[in-house]
C-alpha cells in the first residue's frame, strides 16, 4: 500500500536504503498478538509445554509477524527500486505496512508488477513456513510455524482485496488505467471501490458484535483503517490531478515582505504579523536570505522581553532541505513541506530568492480551482 498516513511513526532501521519505520499501533497489536497466543493458541496446540515456553513462542511469533510485513513491503520496493521509482520510508502498520513512494508508477505495467510482488512475497512465506512445519518435531515449533504459514497465508489474501490503497486496488487501478489511459480517473475509482469494501467490512463487523461473534471489533478496525486509507488516497489523487503540471513559479509570492535581522520582535509582531496576517517572514539582510521567523518561535519569546529581543537571535537560520526550484512541480514543494512539517519554502533561482510558497497558497489556489 502506498498511503499518506506516517504520522506518529519512528524510524528503527535502513535496508538498501531504505527508512524502516513503526508505527506506535504496532505496539498494541504486538501485545494483542503475544497475548493471545500465549493465553489461547498455543496452550491449546501444546498443552504439555510451561507457561513460560508459550509467552516465548508468543513474542517470537509476533516479531515473525513483524519481520513478514516488513518483507512483504520490501518486495513492493524492490519492484520500484528496479522502474527506478524512488521509495522515502516503509512504515509498518497495525494492519499491514506503507511504501511511500517518491512519484507514481510510469506505467500500468509497472503498477501491477509492483501491485502483485506483495502478495506473492506472502505466499512464498507462507510456503516456506509451512515447510518448516512439516519437516520438524518440537510441539510448540511446529505450532509456531502453522501459525506463521497460515498468517503470511491470510496476509496475501487480505492485500488482494479489491480497493485501493490495498494491493488488489492497486491491481484494479492497473487495469482501468490500461483501459482508459487516465491514471487519476483510475486511482478516484479504485479508491471509491476502496471506501465501499470498507463500509461492508464496517457493516459486517457490527453485525457480527450483535450476533456474538468475537471478530466484530476486528473487522470494524480493518473496514476504518480502509476506509481512511482510501479516503487518503482518493483526496490525494484530486490534488495531483489539481496540480499536473502546475509549477511552483505559478502560485509562489512573487513580492515578497520579509524581515530585518535588526528587528525587535515586539517591532515584528506589531509592523508585520499584525499588520498582514501571515504566520511566518522571512529573513533577509542587504538582499540577502538569512531564513524564516514564524509565530512559532515569537510565541517561546516572554511578551516582556518583546522590545529588546532582536530577530536575529531566534530566527531559524535556512536549510537547504527547506529551498526549491520555480520550475519544480507544485506537488513536490507540498510533498517536501509536508515531509519537513514547514509550513512554506524558499523559491531560489541560481542562489537568490526569488519568491516564497507556502501550504496556504496552494490551498488557496485549490479552492479557487474549485477542488
Amino acid at each position: 500500500m502506498n498511503t499518506p498516513l506516517q504520522s506518529g511513526s519512528l524510524k528503527i532501521a535502513t535496508i538498501f536504503g531504505i527508512p524502516i519505520r513503526v508505527h506506535f499501533s504496532w505496539l498494541i497489536i504486538f501485545g494483542l498478538i503475544t497475548w493471545s497466543l500465549s493465553t489461547f493458541y498455543f496452550p491449546k496446540t501444546a498443552p504439555s509445554l510451561p507457561v513460560r515456553f508459550y509467552w516465548l513462542s508468543g513474542a517470537v511469533a509476533a516479531l515473525m509477524l513483524f519481520v513478514s510485513v516488513a518483507l512483504h513491503e520490501l518486495s513492493h520496493s524492490f519492484v520500484a527500486l528496479k522502474y527506478k521509482l524512488p521509495i522515502s520510508s516503509i512504515t509498518l502498520f497495525i494492519f499491514g505496512g506503507v511504501s511511500q513512494m517518491s512519484g507514481e508508477p510510469p506505467t500500468p505495467k509497472v503498477e501491477f508488477r509492483m501491485a502483485v510482488a506483495g502478495p506473492l512475497a506472502s505466499f512464498f512465506l507462507a510456503l516456506l513456513f509451512f515447510a518448516v512445519y512439516r519437516s520438524i518435531e518440537s510441539e510448540v515449533l511446529k505450532a509456531l510455524f502453522l501459525y506463521l504459514a497460515q498468517l503470511n497465508l491470510v496476509l496475501g489474501v487480505f492485500n488482494l482485496i479489491p480497493g485501493f490503497p490495498m494491493d488488489g486496488g492497486r491491481v484494479v487501478r492497473a487495469f482501468l488505467w490500461s483501459r482508459t489511459n487516465d491514471f487519476f480517473y483510475a486511482t478516484r475509482k479504485a479508491a471509491n471501490y476502496g471506501q465501499k469494501i470498507a463500509l461492508l467490512f464496517i457493516i459486517f463487523g457490527l453485525f457480527s458484535i450483535f450476533t456474538g461473534l468475537s471478530s466484530g471489533l476486528w473487522l470494524m478496525l480493518i473496514g476504518w483503517f480502509l476506509y481512511t486509507a482510501a479516503q487518503a488516497s482518493y483526496q490525494q489523487a484530486g490534488l495531483q490531478e489539481v496540480l499536473r503540471g502546475i509549477k511552483v513559479r505559478d502560485i509562489m509570492v512573487k513580492d515578497v515582505v520579509s524581515l530585518s535581522p535588526d528587528m525587535t520582535v515586539d517591532e515584528a509582531v506589531n509592523d508585520f504579523f499584525l499588520k498582514y496576517g501571515y504566520g511566518g517572514f522571512p529573513v533577509v539582510d542587504k538582499d540577502r536570505f538569512l531564513g524564516f521567523l514564524s509565530m512559532k518561535e515569537v510565541k517561546d519569546i516572554p511578551r516582556e522581553a518583546w522590545k529588546v529581543k532582536r530577530i536575529s537571535e531566534i530566527f531559524i537560520p535556512h536549510d537547504k532541505k527547506r529551498e526549491i526550484s520555480g520550475s519544480s512541480d507544485a506537488m513536490k514543494a507540498l510533498e517536501m513541506m509536508i515531509s519537513e512539517d514547514q509550513g512554506r519554502l524558499v523559491v531560489t533561482d541560481g542562489g537568490n530568492m526569488e519568491g516564497i510558497i507556502t501550504r496556504n497558497g496552494i490551498a488557496k489556489y485549490m479552492q479557487i480551482m474549485g477542488k
